[in-house]
């Protein structure tokens, strides 16, 4: 047991002075022993004083032209960056200024923008049965790829009546689709409807559009001022070559005056609307304002498209619809027959009578024969 003891304590004493190193060089602020780092830095320290400054380093974010910059607007910039470039961000006021073209038009963007969503089951028209994809929750889906072909052949359509110099009316009287309805109109050189339809306006237009203001251009769309004002006052009220309703449901007395007058229509239909009442349907949903920018969009890029050929053609004088015949033409020729040809023709005319008469009288000279022979 004792030697054992005095081993034990031995150890203990050799390990004490290592531990009190180890612990001195992190308790203790001097330094132990001399170095030839502290000479050194002694004998270097004059020279960093007599040598050049160093040049500041410009802090991250800035420049030479940021100099004389307030100390906001640096934080600014170093604030804006940081982090990363994020691409691809959907940005809803894209589909009014840059709207697409037909051909552009995708799966994907009619998937995003809810062309596919329909109503419920139970205010569906089973005459959409061909346009209806499937059921969702109680909800029935649009097939997408009808929707694409139907809005390219409505496109196209709107591209060729504006080719031709028709007249395009767009109609959206729904709350939110006044800026879609405007922009289309816009692109298509057409006319647009965003409030109220006053029933009788094709059936019953002269009466109700006959004091709207008329004006005359030419080929190249250039408008002919002080030309023909008391002519155009009673011309009669124009109606339109094609109309585009955005929210068949609510403008069923439009659709009824468009078909009444033989003009054909384009229209939104949803699951609970009736596609028989336009002459090209679009399956699509009529109640969500991207799908109507979408579509509305589209139909006034065909537009565009179309009066681009238009004037493309009237700049090398070939006219893509009938011109229209002077009007002071006209009446002029009406007023010049009425007072003098009537006076120049009366007395022709007796004389040809007399001359057919003379004529188609053969059955007088048996009479002159037999009276001669009485005698």
């Amino acid at each position: 047991m004792i030697v054992r003891q005095i081993v034990r304590q031995s150890r203990q004493l050799r390990a004490l002075p290592r531990q009190s190193r180890i612990l001195s060089r992190f308790s203790s602020t001097e330094t132990t022993g001399q170095t030839p780092v502290q000479t050194i830095v002694a004998e270097q320290v004059p020279q960093l004083e007599t040598s050049v400054p160093p040049a500041a380093v410009p802090e991250p974010g800035t420049s030479a032209t940021q100099g004389g910059l307030d100390k906001n607007t640096l934080r600014k910039i170093k604030f804006h960056s940081l982090g990363s470039d994020v691409t691809g961000v959907y940005r809803p006021e894209s589909l009014l200024k840059n709207p697409p073209t037909a051909t552009d038009v995708t799966l994907e963007m009619l998937l995003a923008n809810q062309t596919h969503l329909g109503h419920s089951t139970s205010r569906w028209n089973p005459q959409n049965s061909r346009y209806i994809f499937g059921i969702r929750e109680g909800t029935h889906i649009i097939s997408l790829d009808v929707t694409a072909a139907y809005l390219r052949r409505a496109a196209k359509v709107v591209e060729e009546v504006a080719a031709r110099g028709g007249l395009i009316l767009f109609a959206g009287t729904r709350k939110g689709q006044k800026r879609a309805v405007v922009r289309a109109a816009e692109l298509a050189q057409g006319y647009h409807i965003f409030e109220r339809w006053i029933p009788g306006s094709l059936t019953n237009g002269q009466q109700i559009l006959g004091h709207c203001e008329k004006k005359i251009v030419n080929g190249l769309d250039e408008p002919l001022e002080d030309l023909w004002k008391e002519e155009l006052e009673s011309y009669r009220a124009l109606k339109p070559d094609l109309v585009v309703c955005l929210n068949p449901v609510e403008n069923v007395v439009l659709l009824h005056e468009c078909g009444l007058n033989n003009v054909p229509t384009i229209g939104i239909i949803d699951t609970d609307a009736d596609p028989t009442r336009v002459t090209y349907p679009i399956p699509a949903n009529d109640d969500s304002l991207r799908s109507v920018t979408l579509i509305a969009g589209v139909l006034g890029r065909a537009g565009e498209a179309g009066q681009r050929r238009r004037l493309a053609k009237a700049r090398k004088g070939y006219l893509t619809y009938d011109a229209m015949d002077p009007l002071r033409v006209q009446v002029a020729e009406s007023t010049l027959e009425t007072p003098e040809e009537q006076k120049s023709e009366t007395p022709s005319e007796e004389a040809s009578s007399q001359e057919v008469a003379s004529e188609e009288s053969p059955l007088e000279k048996p009479k002159e024969e037999a009276t001669k022979e009485d005698e």
